[in-house]
């Protein structure tokens, strides 16, 4: 990269915010998935003037950008797979701005771990709901630019129902201001949605304003074991149909709970083919009681060997921990995994289970099943080993097939993970070209020069 924009850069970001060394750029070239594109350059603003500063001076000289937060992502958003990226990493804009009890907001900077900023407002008796698995280490803005969900969607909704307003970076290098807290506000188009789900494509989010609600003072978890997956997945809608709404359903098939046991040794049943995890909470410890004891009697009922609700915090705790560990665990049968994120209506999820399963048989690859029953997003998992290029090759038809089934089912594509890079070739299947046009023309009239998060959702847009 030419000593003139490190230079001008550093002016900008000062002369530690700009990563260069071979070792640095290649911390930055990958995300939770296997994709990987090396950057030109890593700058690391501190503020919102500094990324507007920045993205005025790469846009000058025809570099592109590509915004990061802490990689975590599952669909290769924030890999730089175009030549001569820079990267635009926002975890030094850390920074909890303010907490309003009064009007229930938080507003913090793009940077900010999720579970610090849970952690924070419930000092106030607060909640952020939304809980991605990876809320440890996910940011706030890649929650908002993939509308992030978690096993709490169910009740309570994915990230963007949370988003109330936005400073975003435009490719311009002008700053917008969104939204506000106003709890009602229709005044013109919503651009909190539209910059929500956008994957840095339209602009670089670099604060948000987050709607809280009244923190749930109880909580009981149940776990169901069954020995038939199907009665696991007919059991989720059965529940909801009595009228009880758990904060969330969760289902884990029989490889996940093996690789959870093998890695943890948490005493979960490896001899049955489903467990459900299912959480009740609210302000009300007789209400919560009552619902978790009728989840855990539907569930007994429609074929659940066991049903356990966790005596106290401490077993709580574990549920979640395992629930939690799946991903990481699957590492134990194969050096490789693609995590797919399918999202179908609920009354779909025992067809599409059943046909994930055939099209695991079909190939001869696992196809791990777990993910959040209750709103209709599964994650199969398809483990394989990369190096085999026999293997690569079936797991890309499998992908081809598991979308199809998905589409085929009612569903879409993505429930929380985004577009990417690894669902691209798949948009206008699940959208249809007059969407997919639309979706175009606002990355045009926002980006015309596709300087942000180039290669994404639509690869095909050129620069002019």
């Amino acid at each position: 990269m030419a000593n003139k924009l490190v230079d001008g850069l550093a002016r900008v970001v000062g002369k530690d915010g700009v990563l260069c060394s071979e070792e640095d750029l290649a911390a930055y070239s990958y995300d939770g998935t296997f994709a990987e594109g090396r950057p030109a350059l890593v700058v690391l603003p501190q503020t919102t003037e500094q990324v507007s500063r920045l993205v005025k001076f790469v846009a000058d000289a025809g570099v592109r950008l590509v915004p990061r937060g802490m990689g975590s992502g599952l669909a290769a958003g924030s890999v730089p797979i175009a030549p001569g990226c820079v990267v635009v990493c926002f975890t030094r804009m850390n920074r909890i701005l303010e907490i309003d009890p009064a009007n229930s907001t938080v507003r913090a900077e793009a940077g900010v771990i999720t579970a610090d900023l849970q952690a924070e407002v419930e000092k106030h008796g607060l909640f952020y709901p939304p809980d991605p698995s990876s809320i440890r280490h996910s940011t706030i803005g890649g929650n908002i630019a993939c509308n992030a969900g978690g096993p709490r969607c169910l009740k309570y909704g994915v990230t963007g129902n949370y988003v109330l307003g936005l400073t975003v970076v435009l490719a311009d290098g002008r700053i917008l201001q969104t939204g506000g807290k106003p709890i009602k506000d229709v005044t013109g188009y919503n651009l909190n949605a539209l910059f929500t789900s956008s994957e840095g494509t339209l602009g670089l989010i670099t604060e948000a304003l987050l709607r809280l609600i009244a923190r749930p003072r109880h909580a009981r978890t149940a776990l169901a074991e069954f020995l038939n997956l199907s009665d696991a997945t007919r059991t989720v809608n059965a529940v909801l149909s009595a009228g009880v709404v758990p904060a969330c359903l969760e289902l884990m098939d029989q490889t996940a709970i093996v690789c959870i046991e093998e890695a943890m040794h948490l005493g979960l049943a490896t001899d049955t083919e489903a467990s459900l995890i299912v959480e009740t909470d609210g302000a009300d410890e007789e209400t919560v009681l009552r619902d978790i004891e009728t989840a855990a009697r539907i569930c007994r009922e429609n074929g659940a060997r066991t049903v356990r609700i966790a005596r106290d915090e401490a077993e709580r705790a574990g549920l979640w921990k395992a629930r939690r560990s799946i991903s990481p665990s699957l590492a134990r049968k194969a050096p490789n995994k693609l995590g797919e994120d399918i999202t179908v209506p609920r009354d779909a999820i025992p067809e599409i289970v059943r046909r994930l399963r055939e099209i695991s048989a079909r190939h001869g690859l696992p196809i791990v099943i777990f993910g959040h029953a209750g709103d209709g997003n599964l994650h199969p998992n398809i483990l394989f080993d990369k190096r085999r290029q026999e293997e690569w090759a079936k797991v890309e038809r499998m992908v081809e097939e598991v979308f199809d089934a998905a589409l085929a089912l009612g569903g879409t594509l993505s429930g929380e993970h985004g577009v990417g890079v690894l669902k691209r070739p798949y948009l206008e299947r699940a959208l249809g070209p007059v969407s997919v046009e639309i979706q175009r023309r606002i990355k045009q009239a926002l980006d015309p020069g596709n300087i942000l998060n180039p290669g994404k959702m639509f690869p095909d847009i050129q620069t002019e």
